[in-house]
């Protein structure tokens, strides 16, 4: 049996893990962190499509819970505001999709969902990815890492070497040292905001009479120089992101 070794126990690793033993191979996940995320409230949200879902839904054992930890979004709507003058704001919808059939998940949601439903000891928690080897016929890997609580060093030998640990990982660089990070043209940030306990406050009244349709809907909302995406999650968590398109060089 063929044998993976995915460096990264995120969504991704995760997924490629699932999706691997699936097809019939053995695989071993590296994580530096030392344990799961157990509901972690950092993160952010994540638009599940149907083909998403049909991937997610083989991989667990109780296909439902994916639709009790998701919340769905029916409409995926785009506005256009101009609010340069403060006293005469104007807003029009451009596109409003009423089939558009997505889930909004939680990260550590999705996250706690998913490594549970791998086999024991398939991840192995507070391991520091090192280096790799390949061997000349390029047909096994060995891979070294730390174990953060020992000290210790392991190698683990593998078929396929899977970099799964951010966008300049290591391992990455070692076959393509010339890709390096560029500056796009924009910067992002996003966040999950929680208001449980907060709903009738004034920030949550306003957010929602100017987004009405929060709790089913996708916004994605247009204006000079930015935009924004914004759509509800379970538990009643707003996850926003803005996107600003003047240089923050």
């Amino acid at each position: 049996m063929p044998k993976a070794v995915i460096v990264g126990g995120s969504i991704m690793g995760l997924s490629c893990t699932h999706a691997l033993l699936l097809a019939g191979w053995e695989a071993v996940v590296l994580e530096k962190s030392g344990e799961p995320p157990n509901k972690s409230p950092t993160g952010a949200g994540l638009g599940l499509d149907p083909t998403a879902r049909r991937f997610i839904e083989p991989w667990i054992s109780q296909p439902e819970f994916l639709d009790h930890l998701t919340l769905p979004l029916s409409i995926d709507q785009t506005l256009q505001n101009e609010a340069t003058d403060p006293e005469k704001k104007v807003s029009w919808t451009l596109t409003r999709d009423e089939d558009f059939s997505f889930r909004a998940a939680h990260w550590a949601d999705l996250h706690g969902l998913l490594h549970p439903a791998l086999p024991p000891e398939t991840i192995k928690w507070g391991h520091l990815f090192l280096s790799f080897t390949l061997y000349n016929d390029r047909s096994e890997v060995s891979v070294k890492a730390q174990v953060l609580h020992k000290g210790d060093t392991v190698e683990i030998t593998g078929n396929l070497l899977v970099a799964a640990d951010g966008c300049l990982p290591s391992i990455r660089q070692t076959f393509l040292p010339e890709l390096k990070l560029r500056y796009s043209g924009y910067c992002a940030w996003r966040g999950v905001l929680d208001f449980s306990g907060q709903e009738d406050s004034e920030t949550i009244i306003e957010i929602k009479k100017a987004y009405p349709d929060l709790g089913k809907c996708l916004y994605f909302d247009l204006s000079s120089g930015t935009h924004s995406v914004l759509y509800e999650l379970l538990n009643k968590r707003l996850n926003w992101i803005w996107i600003s398109l003047i240089s923050c060089r």
